[in-house]
C-alpha cells in the first residue's frame, strides 16, 4: 500500500508483553499488519502464543513466543537473552501484561500489594532497562493502563493504585529517555470485554453501564485499543510523550 500508514512501521520490531490474549493479542496483530516483526511474551498461555505467532508469520512477518514473568527481574533478563537470539533491535515495547487481586482494600495484604505493584508498575521499569540499549532513536514504549488509575472502582483498589503508579512512571521515563529520541506513553482503556473482565463479579453491570454511558459506544473492543496504540507508534506522534491516552468511547466524561 504505497503512501499508506502501513509503510510507516515496516521493518520495525515490537515486543508485546501479555501478548497471547485479549488486548495484547489485538495489539500484536495490529502491529504485524502494519509492518512489524513481533515478539509475543506470555506467562501461561503457551498454545495461544504459538498460534498467534503462526498468524503473524502467515502475514510475512517474523514472530517468536517468549515465556516470562514480567514481575521477575531474572525472568525478564532471560526473556531478553532469548529475544536477542532472533532480533538485534527493539523499536516498540508494549508493556501490557497485568495481574492483580479483586478484593476490597481493607481485605488486602502486603503480598497482594507487592504482586500488583511489581507486575503492573515495576515491570515497565525492568523492561525499559533491557530495552533501551537496543532501542534506536524513534523508539516507542507504551504501557497499558486503565480507568482505575484515576477512578474508584469497587474491588479494584490495589490494581488501580498500581496503574496510577504506572502512569507516574511513564511520565518519569518520558523525561529521562526523551533525549535519546524514545517516546514513552500510556494507553488507558475503558471497559473491554476480555477474559480479564470475566474475573469481575459485576462484569454484566460494568458492560451495561458502559453501553448506556459511552457516547461513542455501546462497546469497546481490543481492536479499538490496539488502534490507539498504533497511532502512538507512528512517526507523526513523535512530539507526544509522557501522556496517558484514554480510549473509552467517552465513558469517563459522561457522569
Amino acid at each position: 500500500m504505497t503512501g499508506s500508514a502501513r509503510d510507516s512501521l515496516r521493518g520495525r520490531v515490537a515486543l508485546v508483553t501479555g501478548g497471547a490474549r485479549g488486548i495484547g493479542r489485538a495489539v500484536a496483530l495490529k502491529l504485524a499488519r502494519e509492518g512489524c516483526d513481533v515478539a509475543v511474551n506470555y506467562y501461561n498461555s503457551h498454545e495461544e502464543a504459538e498460534d498467534l505467532c503462526g498468524e503473524i508469520v502467515a502475514q510475512g512477518r517474523r514472530a517468536i513466543a517468549l515465556q516470562a514473568s514480567v514481575a521477575s527481574p531474572e525472568s525478564i533478563s532471560e526473556m531478553f537473552e532469548a529475544y536477542g537470539a532472533t532480533f538485534d533491535r527493539l523499536d516498540i515495547l508494549i508493556s501490557n501484561a497485568a495481574s492483580g487481586v479483586l478484593k476490597p482494600a481493607m481485605e488486602m495484604t502486603v503480598k497482594h500489594w507487592r504482586w500488583c505493584m511489581e507486575t503492573n508498575a515495576l515491570a515497565l521499569n525492568l523492561l525499559a532497562r533491557h530495552a533501551v540499549p537496543i532501542m534506536p532513536a524513534g523508539g516507542r514504549m507504551i504501557a497499558m493502563s486503565s480507568l482505575g488509575a484515576t477512578r474508584a472502582i469497587p474491588g479494584y483498589g490495589f490494581v488501580g493504585a498500581s496503574k496510577a503508579a504506572l502512569e507516574s512512571l511513564v511520565r518519569t521515563l518520558a523525561q529521562e529517555l526523551g533525549p535519546r529520541g524514545i517516546r514513552v506513553n500510556a494507553v488507558s482503556a475503558g471497559v473491554v470485554d476480555t477474559d480479564a473482565l470475566s474475573h469481575f463479579p459485576n462484569r454484566e453491570d460494568l458492560l451495561a453501564e458502559f453501553a448506556e454511558r459511552a457516547p461513542a459506544g455501546p462497546s469497546l473492543t481490543p481492536a479499538d485499543v490496539a488502534d490507539a496504540v498504533f497511532l502512538l507508534c507512528l512517526p507523526e506522534a513523535d512530539k507526544i510523550t509522557g501522556q496517558t491516552l484514554v480510549v473509552d468511547a467517552g465513558f469517563s466524561i459522561s457522569g
